[in-house]
């Protein structure tokens, strides 16, 4: 028996776990794109997705209080950047937030991204995906790459020892060769920071 393209976009949907974010090419082996288009509407209008934004749609959680539970900005962005094969490097006060040394929660994101630029609007939320170099995306530690644009978002005004006390804290997560190979990639100021936390890491590893 053959299953109508709206059956199985269904089906393939309620395979997955609640939480799971869905784009119309992840059915683009099922049916045309008209035929995709009428379906998903179809599931958003009987409460089966969320549409987000246009193009991204969630399988929602739903929880008994609360209702339906939505991912964060971060899971999204990635969900793109999987769905779209590039990278990306969250900038400004998303690395600020996750490297706590903001406790502000930023309500608009950028990443920087080899992929399409492109901006967002999730509820009050914005992601900005914004092209950049291959020498920004190049670097190999996620702690460090994060520190790099965190002082990039800072100044070098801005980083007293309090700042630094963080970042060493954070770092000692980070394999020191990944350290050293970003620092080559940073701009010079924060190269030598990165550097200077390195051998007081190391340092005190041989204490």
């Amino acid at each position: 028996m053959k299953y109508s393209a709206h059956n199985q976009i269904v089906n393939k949907i309620i395979k997955n776990k609640r939480g799971k974010l869905f784009f119309p090419t992840d059915f683009s082996d099922i049916g045309s794109a008209d035929a995709i288009r009428s379906s998903l509407y179809r599931l958003e209008r009987d409460h089966v997705l969320e549409r987000l934004a246009h193009g991204i749609y969630l399988y929602p959680k739903i929880d008994p209080v609360f209702g339906s539970l939505y991912p964060s900005t971060e899971e999204i962005a990635e969900s793109i950047a999987k769905r779209d094969h590039a990278r990306i490097i969250p900038t400004g006060s998303t690395a600020l937030h996750k490297l706590r040394l903001t406790t502000q929660v930023p309500m608009n994101v950028t990443y920087l991204t080899d992929g399409a630029p492109r901006k967002i609007k999730i509820g009050k939320q914005r992601i900005t995906f914004k092209p950049t170099t291959a020498k920004k995306l190049a670097t190999k530690g996620k702690i460090s790459t994060l520190v790099i644009q965190a002082l990039s978002e800072l100044g070098q005004k801005n980083v007293d020892s309090q700042v630094l006390d963080r970042l060493k804290l954070v770092l000692k997560d980070e394999d020191n060769r990944n350290i050293e190979h970003d620092a080559k990639l940073a701009p010079a100021w924060i190269a030598v920071i990165l550097n200077e936390l390195s051998k007081s890491l190391e340092n005190d590893k041989l204490a």
